[in-house]
């Protein structure tokens, strides 16, 4: 492994294009368009402790883009199944290696890789599911991982497209007719949950490789994060249409304090695409009153409870936001309503008062046109460390790239 890795890490660099949007006059840069490329979902963390690189996914292995200079190179030679994300403290990426004959679900491998060396270890083997998440001090993993597999018909699908990296999604209505990718996945999920597939959450240690189960349910668990600030406190959701289930929660690693994060007060209300503040204090999240017509992006306080919502028009509405570092701006990666990678600016409606919702709207800023963006590939946008970029996928030039927009 050490030979291989010490080859890719020699591999000559490649510089990324680059030019100016004409809609927006914001830099973009095209970081990578191999095919089969992979940036990390947008709760993942791609960054190194330092803010200088990010990892990314090729058919070839794990590659490295400097943040200052856009020149990418190749950290690591070798299939991977899943990149995972950076340590929060050491410059080292995780990932998991999975036998090719193993159906997905299965047992699998996480490994580390040193960014700047390339050098690898095992830290466990596992006996199926997923890992999600790394903890604030890089002592301990999290995932999940269904305990008895799902009817055949729903295990089909969802996979990835290795060319695109869109998952797929097919069906048939009432009337015999093929379903679009939306209607397939809605129908998709709603029998996924009614499944009840019993599922549990599990911690891993990664100084030993140990696992320890935390959490058991027949809900469908999913999303695991860790808070950036507490390592001992996570976050997850209970995943389906978001009309039928409590999605959001957070839990202890000792399996102590499970707790409801939104509790729903309105027929038809739907939460979801939850993340957390870089201070680790406030979960935010995609808010609808009822699904649909009214939208928030709405947050709440782990420490005091306090709740804050800000509005949100037609055209800001997005598959997923994020919150910068310093917590002074979001970014939404758009929808049909309105095709863009935006910064969203907050500004409060209303002095804060105790025990009651904190109201607000944001000022939108567009940095990118997305209008030829087919959202079956989500940009799964990411504000880079020093908050002067987003980095985000986009198809909207044909093909799947990686891709970086300046913010200031």
């Amino acid at each position: 492994m050490l030979a291989a890795t010490t080859l890719a890490a020699a591999t000559p660099a490649l510089a990324a294009d680059g030019w100016i949007d004409p809609t927006t006059g914001r830099r973009i840069v095209r970081i990578d368009d191999t095919p089969g490329n992979y940036a990390l979902y947008f709760n993942y963390n791609p960054f190194t402790p330092q803010g200088d690189q990010m990892i990314y996914l090729t058919p070839e292995g794990i590659r490295a883009v400097d943040l200052k200079t856009w020149e990418t190179r190749l950290v690591l030679k070798q299939r991977v199944d899943r990149l995972l994300f950076m340590g929060p403290r050491t410059r080292t990426a995780y990932y998991t290696v999975r036998d090719m004959a193993v159906d997905d679900g299965g047992p699998f491998q996480v490994w580390a890789v040193d960014v700047d060396s390339g050098r690898t270890r095992k830290v466990a083997d596992l006996p199926g599911g997923r890992i999600e998440a790394i903890n604030a001090d890089e002592t301990m993993l999290a995932g999940e991982r269904e305990l008895a597999p799902p009817p055949e018909a729903i295990a089909r699908q969802g996979r990835r497209d290795p060319k695109t990296g869109s998952p797929g999604y097919a069906g048939t209505g009432p009337d015999g007719k093929p379903l679009s990718f939306a209607a397939a996945k809605a129908k998709w999920m709603a029998d996924r949950l009614a499944a009840r597939v019993p599922m549990e959450m599990y911690t891993v240690s990664i100084a030993k490789g140990e696992k320890r189960t935390i959490h058991r349910a027949t809900d469908w668990l999913n999303h695991v994060q860790f808070s950036p600030t507490d390592p001992k406190l996570l976050m997850f959701c209970h995943e389906g249409p978001w009309d039928q289930v409590d999605r959001i929660w957070t839990i202890r690693t000792d399996g102590s304090a499970l707790k409801k994060v939104h509790e729903r007060t309105m027929a038809g209300e739907i939460a979801g695409h939850e993340f957390w503040s870089s201070d680790g204090r406030t979960i935010w999240y995609d808010l609808q009153t009822p699904q649909g017509h009214v939208f928030w992006l709405a947050g709440y306080d782990v420490l005091s409870g306090a709740r804050t919502r800000y509005e949100l028009r037609d055209d800001q509405r997005s598959y997923h936001f994020s919150q910068s570092p310093d917590r002074t701006m979001f970014s939404g990666d758009g929808s049909d309503a309105g095709k863009w990678i935006s910064v969203l600016k907050p500004e409060a409606t209303a002095a804060p008062r105790d025990g009651l919702i904190a109201p607000g709207r944001l000022e939108t800023v567009r940095l990118a046109t997305l209008a030829l963006q087919d959202y079956t590939l989500e940009p799964n946008q990411h504000f880079t460390p020093d908050g002067k970029w987003i980095v985000f996928r986009g198809n909207m030039e044909g093909k799947p790239a990686i891709y970086a927009v300046e913010v200031k």
